[in-house]
């Protein structure tokens, strides 16, 4: 589904990508864990063609990722992706909100989106909020207005950049629950997180970035409970040291 090889990336002097390559297939779900600054969110977002890349190639079902081509707006739609902060348009309800991009992106009929949109928020929890603007949502609540968003354009794969970050400890397992409910549904998914317990328990694969390299990959059980790499070990012993929310669940053995 997502093929990315030997992929640089530069910001003036500051090198962010440094040759990564992964590859993604239909179906599954892998999470991108690391320290901050190391290349996950820059890596989505060169996916998506939010942002270019300067070396390498990525392919989304074999088409090139490329923002200067034709095609870039029909990849875009391919690949969802659910940021950080929610985005939502704040002068539209959340059944607008989801409706917006099917209806002037996709040209859908306004009333065929709103029963898309309508079963798309029934299916994150949020039927009975749909005509609710987003500063009458929590932040939960809005994040699974995105996910509904990023569905409705009926993507083959979507992308999350620490999804629930900006949330509230007690709000973060909301959200998570509607990630594992597309993951049991077979959506492909790379996740950039620092919920390990998640990733141990719906990814497939897990990698670990560390100064714009890939410095370990593998089976979410053997990258979380056994980790090779030195850096890989250093990083979960301090998650697990710092005694935080993201920790939780997480019971890898970093030695």
């Amino acid at each position: 589904m997502i093929e990315i090889h030997a992929v640089h990336k530069r910001f003036h002097d500051h090198e962010v990508l440094k040759g990564v390559s992964l590859t993604v297939n239909a179906g599954e779900v892998v999470c991108l864990i690391g320290p901050s600054g190391s290349g996950k969110s820059t890596l989505l977002r060169c996916i998506n063609g939010l942002e270019t890349y300067d070396g390498g190639a990525i392919t989304i079902a074999g088409m090139r990722v490329d923002t200067r081509a034709k095609n870039i707006h029909e990849l875009r739609m391919r690949v969802g992706m659910v940021f950080q902060r929610f985005n939502l348009f704040p002068h539209r309800t959340a059944l607008e909100n989801v409706m917006e991009g099917p209806v002037f992106v996709k040209r859908v009929p306004p009333a065929q989106a709103r029963e898309q949109a309508r079963q798309l928020l029934d299916k994150v929890g949020l039927s009975h909020r749909m005509n609710a603007y987003p500063a009458e949502l929590s932040g939960g609540q809005q994040q699974r207005v995105a996910i509904a968003r990023a569905l409705a354009m009926e993507p083959q794969a979507i992308l999350f950049d620490e999804p629930t970050s900006a949330l509230d400890p007690e709000l973060v397992g909301e959200v998570l629950n509607v990630m594992r409910a597309l993951a049991r549904d077979g959506m492909t998914m790379i996740v950039v997180t620092h919920e390990m317990g998640f990733a141990r328990e719906v990814a497939d694969r897990v990698s670990f970035l560390h100064g714009g390299a890939i410095c370990e990959s593998g089976a979410a059980r053997d990258v979380l409970g056994k980790p090779q790499h030195p850096r890989t070990q250093e990083f979960l012993r301090r998650l697990l040291t710092s005694g935080g929310a993201h920790t939780a669940a997480a019971s890898a053995d970093p030695t």
